[in-house]
């Protein structure tokens, strides 16, 4: 059926529960709000009932993430929607082919999204052909997510290094990662900056593991008290070693203005610098010899 032939509802926001929650920009998030307050909601968002009785919730969200969140941010409690016919995986892939077509996709969305559409018995080939993308590049996340190489993957998110290079360094070996990164020089893959970043990439890789603890994070799940509590003890450990180092550093200064200040009082020394042609200081480092000392 095509989209302007469908029936629209009327669904309450809190009765459709977000199954694949994403994160955006704060200012494409603001586009969002100001385009619906400005000219109201252009396109209905879209969802499957849901088949699992999960209390308040009647619907699950296909697409339309970032439409519900401005409702909410605007004190609406209602939205209108498409409600259709689909299984999970149907509705993970109309989902994803929306946001391909909508905006740039990132690896991070792709790791995620391919990993659930693998889960759930798609091929490479299909998945790419489903969402508009190549097999290879489908084929390159998916390897690295089977691999575990989130370290890699993260610096592909971030435009870092390309995914083709994250693909052949994950497969290669010490002597092997050397010539992967002499052949991204010579393609232009990998220059400058990038490749001063993909090298110390690939040391703590070699060093911390592929893995990275906090690459995923489970969005929908609401911190414990212990871990709370964990992160503030490592938070004020590391602001104590900060006020120990300071407080040596000014240690050690006051040692080495103390001295200079005794040997600039001793008239030989002073006649020595001279005749070295060293008989002047830095501004500030003279003004810190010459401030006298508290009693």
């Amino acid at each position: 059926m095509d989209a302007t032939n469908r029936p629209i509802s009327l669904l309450r926001l809190d009765a459709i529960k977000i199954t694949n929650p994403r994160t955006r920009g704060k200012k494409s998030f603001q586009d969002i709000v100001d385009s619906i307050k400005s000219v109201g909601l252009k396109r209905p968002v879209t969802v499957t009932k849901s088949d699992v009785d999960e209390g308040a919730f009647t619907h699950d969200l296909v697409c339309g993430q970032g439409r519900i969140e401005a409702f909410r941010l605007l004190g609406q409690t209602e939205i209108p929607a498409f409600v259709i016919e689909a299984t999970k995986a149907e509705a993970l892939v109309k989902g994803l082919v929306e946001n391909c077509a909508r905006r740039y996709h990132t690896a991070y969305d792709l790791l995620r999204d391919i990993g659930r559409l693998k889960e759930s018995g798609y091929s490479d080939a299909g998945i790419a052909a489903k969402i508009g993308l190549s097999t290879e590049y489908v084929r390159g996340v998916a390897r690295l997510l089977s691999q575990g190489e989130q370290r890699l993957l993260r610096a592909v998110d971030s435009g870092q290094i390309p995914l083709s290079v994250a693909v052949d360094i994950s497969t290669a070996d010490e002597p092997g990662i050397q010539a992967v990164l002499q052949l991204a020089y010579k393609k232009n893959q990998l220059r400058g900056h990038k490749l001063v970043i993909a090298r110390r990439l690939i040391e703590n890789r070699r060093r911390r593991g592929k893995g990275l603890g906090t690459f995923l994070p489970d969005r929908t799940k609401t911190p414990s008290a212990s871990a709370l509590i964990k992160a503030f003890k490592a938070d004020t450990d590391r602001k104590r070693i900060l006020v120990r180092k300071a407080d040596a550093t000014r240690n050690r200064l006051l040692f080495v203005t103390h001295a200079l200040r005794q040997l600039m009082a001793e008239e030989a020394f002073q006649d020595l610098l001279a005749a070295e042609g060293l008989n002047t200081l830095p501004r500030n480092l003279a003004a810190r010899i010459s401030r006298v000392e508290p009693a």
